[in-house]
């Protein structure tokens, strides 16, 4: 069983004084809580666990002592009851959790962990999600328990309304907030009592979205598209060429590509989404794209394309990302309005439209197997998923059978 014990301890701030504390022995391990008060050692009553009456205001300092370790006593043995096996971490938890027990507190922490998992993508988008919600309660804090079905309902009505927001962003919104109940239950801060997702409470339903890549004949046109070698614009039409002749890879991950992961005629890279490597022969079309940055390679283990290369840190994944993210919105306003214009392509075109485009044109050519190998997904559910965007001659030939009488 827990000892939970109020103590003033020995180190000394420059005023004299010590601070208080709660400490939880448990197996012989101490952990501690420090509380918003401290006071020399002379008024400090070991035995009695109490200020002396030497110390100002004791009486109400005293009670304010019982009561802390009333509480913490009763934590320590709903925690005890609850599970065989508890560490005085555990308790010291379950008393003062790291974050907080507000919704916000804990939503910094939750980008905090971000941050510091060099996770930009996410950081940064669910930062303003975050802020929407704040702004909805007037700047307020808010209890977890108070995050009910019906506030979460309004809070997507004024999204709707206010906020103008999409389907696809009302939804994003609702699973950063679950994200950051989930991770305050998985710490202990928040019973599952008061979780109001799932089933028969608030649930987030994510759109379809509607996929359409190029035909083979738009990729023809980028392709024969006369562009000065050594611009921006041959650049931008380049990695997105190199991105569509490797299934649509990433362009994160055409953009972190280094000389040395090209071996024997083929590139071998992992993918940074999940972590799943592979290799892929190069295209004599993605051979004539890396003659033209030969003469900038400094060493074999150098970018083979210029963008990342003022980043300062490389293993600083957080800073990548962020310049990931500026160079790719760069590349998307050069592809819509410079280079879609001139070659004559009326549909949207950003970099992700590659991946989009191999899908549409193996449609249901490639077999879904081989599919999943080079889209690199994890689930081959994943690949169906995706790959039904684009798989139309079946139902094509139903409709027609149909109109055709």
């Amino acid at each position: 069983m827990a000892v939970v014990k109020i103590v003033l301890r020995k180190e000394v701030k420059k005023d004299g004084t010590s601070p208080l504390a709660i400490r939880i022995t448990k197996d012989r391990k101490s952990s501690y809580i420090y509380l918003d008060y401290s006071i020399k050692p002379i008024d400090w009553d070991v035995a009695g666990q109490r200020v002396k009456k030497s110390y100002p205001n004791c009486t109400r300092l005293n009670n304010y002592l019982v009561k802390k370790l009333s509480e913490a006593t009763n934590s320590a043995l709903e925690l005890e009851t609850e599970k065989t096996q508890v560490s005085s971490k555990a308790v010291q938890q379950k008393i003062k959790p790291v974050a907080g027990a507000s919704f916000f507190a804990q939503a910094q922490y939750y980008l905090d962990s971000l941050k510091k998992e060099g996770k930009f993508n996410r950081f940064s988008p669910d930062r303003s999600r975050l802020k929407y919600f704040r702004e909805y309660l007037k700047g307020e804090d808010i209890a977890f328990s108070d995050i009910t079905i019906s506030l979460l309902d309004r809070f997507k009505i004024y999204l709707k309304s206010v906020m103008q927001a999409s389907d696809r962003s009302i939804s994003n919104s609702l699973m950063v907030i679950r994200s950051v109940f989930s991770q305050a239950i998985q710490q202990g801060i928040v019973d599952t009592k008061h979780y109001p997702f799932g089933k028969g409470k608030a649930r987030i339903k994510i759109p379809q979205s509607i996929k359409i890549g190029l035909t083979p004949d738009e990729v023809l046109l980028l392709e024969q598209l006369e562009l000065p070698i050594g611009s921006f614009e041959n650049h931008t039409r380049n990695l997105w060429l190199f991105s569509f002749y490797f299934a649509g890879m990433r362009i994160s991950d055409v953009l972190s590509l280094r000389w040395s992961d090209f071996q024997n005629d083929r590139l071998y890279y992992t993918m940074g989404k999940n972590d799943k490597s592979g290799s892929l022969k190069v295209p004599e079309k993605a051979t004539a794209i890396l003659a033209q940055y030969e003469k900038q390679k400094e060493h074999v283990h150098d970018l083979v394309f210029p963008d990342l290369k003022i980043v300062a840190d490389l293993n600083n994944k957080f800073s990548v990302q962020k310049r990931i993210r500026d160079v790719v919105s760069r590349l998307d306003r050069y592809l819509q309005q410079r280079i879609a214009p001139v070659a004559g392509i009326e549909k949207k075109l950003t970099m992700h439209i590659a991946r989009h485009t191999f899908g549409n044109i193996s449609g249901d050519r490639i077999p879904i197997q081989m599919l999943q190998k080079l889209y690199r997904h994890s689930s081959i559910t994943t690949t169906i998923g995706y790959q039904a965007n684009f798989v139309h001659k079946d139902v094509d030939a139903a409709l027609e059978s149909i109109i055709k009488l």
